[in-house]
């Protein structure tokens, strides 16, 4: 395969699985984005279900990611942060996958109408990984039309993708798959590593434990290269990139460090703070 090519399909693979600079899968109408407000498919809400309204919120802001904890309580997959948050009532299947698809059937395929592009549901694992994992591939089969998939060595985008995260012992039922509706986030240790982006779809990890600066003063020049060096050699192998810890309190020092994140090519930005990257992404219309 020529280098140009290879870069196409590592290109094309990735988008299609995060949805961050994927074209439309099928062509829109003439004029169609027009009346419709762009996403922002680098927001990412951290902890999206402790909003008022989870899912909801972050969708009324245009956010292209939403993250829920969940736990395996019985045969439940309860959603909340800590063991005493939870509520029989908020299951990831009331929360979000039910909302989902009826979204996706009212938005004629697409979870933000008029786009095509798939919106990221990281699912965080907070119990034993590979009994809550094979619980949520149970629930997540029972949409079928609802995810992105992978089978036999192919990907076929859906309108939301789904990714595991949280306790590590999830990878290895799904590395055993060879047909699911989950992409693995991976950590820097797997950067570069033999797993492809087919597998792992997702580069995360925490800003504090890997670089010093958080938006006061200069970003340090080695800083600076290390994080494009991390995002460069993700996006060769068609994965995306996130840090969680990032600040997320108000004020220059944030926007700071979130300007400095999208432009060494950060995938996602990570907050709690839904109005306030709206805000700033509308600022920043070419990201």
């Amino acid at each position: 395969m020529a280098l140009t090519t290879r870069r196409r399909a590592l290109t094309t693979l990735g988008a299609a699985l995060a949805g961050t600079f994927a074209l439309p899968a099928s062509p829109a109408p003439a004029g169609e984005h027009g009346r419709h407000p762009r996403p922002l498919w680098h927001a990412h809400a951290h902890n999206d279900y402790a909003h008022p309204r989870p899912l909801y919120d972050a969708l009324d802001h245009r956010f292209g990611s939403v993250e829920a904890d969940i736990y395996l309580v019985g045969d439940q997959l309860l959603v909340g942060h800590e063991p005493a948050d939870l509520d029989p009532s908020r299951t990831l299947e009331s929360l979000y996958l039910e909302p989902l698809a009826a979204r996706v059937r009212a938005g004629h395929g697409s979870v933000h109408p008029g786009w095509r592009r798939p919106l990221q549901l990281l699912v965080d694992i907070k119990t034993e990984g590979s009994a809550t994992y094979q619980a949520l591939d149970r629930r997540l089969r029972r949409y079928p039309r609802l995810f992105t998939r992978y089978a036999h060595g192919r990907v076929s985008p859906g309108p939301v993708t789904a990714v595991v995260s949280g306790d590590r012992a999830a990878r290895g039922p799904m590395e055993a798959q060879t047909e699911r509706r989950a992409f693995y986030d991976g950590r820097l240790t797997d950067l570069g590593g033999p797993a492809p982006a087919s597998f792992i779809s997702l580069i995360s990890d925490n800003w504090t434990q890997n670089f010093s600066w958080t938006g006061e003063g200069g970003f340090p020049d080695a800083e600076r290269h290390k994080l494009r060096s991390i995002t460069g050699a993700a996006h060769a192998r068609g994965q995306r990139v996130r840090f969680w810890a990032t600040p997320d309190t108000a004020g220059p020092a944030r926007d700071a460090l979130w300007t400095e994140l999208l432009a060494a090519g950060v995938d996602y930005l990570n907050t709690d703070d839904l109005a306030g990257l709206e805000a700033f992404l509308d600022a920043h219309p070419s990201a």
